[in-house]
Formats: C-alpha cells, sequence, structure tokens
C-alpha cells in the first residue's frame, strides 16, 4: 500500500484560506481529518505561535451558514449528494448551494479559466460568477459547476454587460446600469455619488452573497 502523502504547510494554508473549520480543509485537501491533523498541530502560525489546528478547528461552527431558510437544507440533501448526482438540486437556491460547495471544498473561489482570486479590500468579495460547462444549470457533478471571472466569462462565455450599461459606464453614469448587472465605482465617482445622493455605501450582509455587488 502506498504511504499517505506527506500535507505542507502551504498547502494547510491554502486549504484554511478557502474553507472554514478542519474538517472541511481535509475534504479541500482531499485526504482524510485524521491524516491532515497531525500537519495542522505540527505547523505554527508566525504571527501568533498558535497551531494551525487551533487557529482553524472551528468546533461551534462559526462562519458556516446553517440555511435558516431551508432548515432540512443538510438533513434531505447533504452537499455530497447534490455534487455526486444523488439529488435533483433543482429546487435548491443555487447561491447557498455554490456557498455550501465552496465552503466544502468542493469548489474553489477561483476562475476556472485563469485562476483569479483577488478579493477586494472592502467587502473580501471576488467578481466571480458561476457558470456551467455543459450550459445545464442545474447540474453540479463532475467538476461541471465552475466559477468563472467576469474577464474570462466575456472570452469563454457571452456578455457581461448589456450596450445599455456599456454606454452608462464610459459615460459616467454608473448608477444608470441595468438591475440585472451590478458592479463597484472607483472612490472618487463613489464620492461625488454620494454628494448627490445617488448612492448607498451600504455593505450587503448577506452570507451568501460571494460577489461584489452595487447597493
Amino acid at each position: 500500500m502506498a504511504k499517505p502523502k506527506p500535507i505542507s504547510k502551504e498547502d494547510c494554508l491554502r486549504a484554511m484560506r478557502y474553507t472554514r473549520s478542519v474538517k472541511a480543509a481535509a475534504r479541500y485537501l482531499n485526504c482524510s481529518y485524521q491524516h491532515l491533523k497531525p500537519y495542522m498541530k505540527a505547523y505554527k502560525d508566525d504571527e501568533t505561535g498558535l497551531s494551525l489546528f487551533e487557529m482553524h478547528k472551528n468546533q461551534s461552527g462559526k462562519g458556516i451558514p446553517k440555511f435558516i431558510s431551508r432548515e432540512h437544507f443538510d438533513k434531505v440533501s447533504p452537499i455530497e449528494d447534490i455534487v455526486n448526482g444523488k439529488i435533483d438540486a433543482s429546487s435548491f437556491d443555487a447561491e447557498k448551494i455554490k456557498f455550501k460547495m465552496i465552503e466544502a471544498g468542493f469548489l474553489l473561489e477561483q476562475c476556472y479559466y485563469c485562476g483569479f482570486e483577488t478579493r477586494r479590500e472592502i467587502d473580501n468579495k471576488s467578481p466571480l460568477l458561476m457558470t456551467f460547462l455543459n450550459n445545464h444549470k442545474h447540474d453540479y457533478t463532475n467538476g461541471n459547476a465552475q466559477l468563472c471571472c467576469y474577464n474570462c466569462y466575456f472570452l469563454n462565455i457571452g456578455n457581461v454587460f448589456t450596450e445599455k450599461d456599456i454606454e452608462s459606464i464610459e459615460g459616467h453614469s454608473v448608477y444608470n446600469t441595468t438591475d440585472a448587472v451590478d458592479f463597484q465605482v472607483d472612490d472618487y465617482t463613489k464620492k461625488r455619488l454620494e454628494e448627490l445622493g445617488n448612492f448607498d455605501t451600504r455593505v450587503s450582509d448577506d452570507p451568501y452573497d460571494l460577489v461584489s455587488r452595487k447597493k
């Protein structure tokens, strides 16, 4: 039998970035919890001196959504069953499925095509859209569901903005775009819109809202 592959500190830190618990990190790294645990206990955080295991064990489940609006989501349809095609996903909220797939390590929060993963400092969100490689929007099996940045979506799939949106953007009237497309403005424009009363600075508190949106 082949000896289990060692897990580096860099792998652990990468898994911690995309997950919210040690168990989820193990799924992300495609290994067992018991295999990952000793490595995370051995590696220390340079700033705090704590082990990576202590920093990421999250026994209380903090930051992991409980799906209150669909309280039986996990009991009736574990995300593993959706990804494995055992349960029809069409009756469930796509935004929550996306969030759960990322949390469980089934989906990387980066662009499938170019690997873009930069987050915006103001709210830690990325401009990534859910796409389906075979164009079947409820098929989450075999890696069919992927995230795609705005640029690669345009290059590989279709338009992100309508002609009206582009006209508004290039005319510096960004607050007049269609409701279907949301994006952010630069600090100077935001300040001017605030002065005119046309910009709301509130940040979305929806835990499933992973994509940057204009409010």
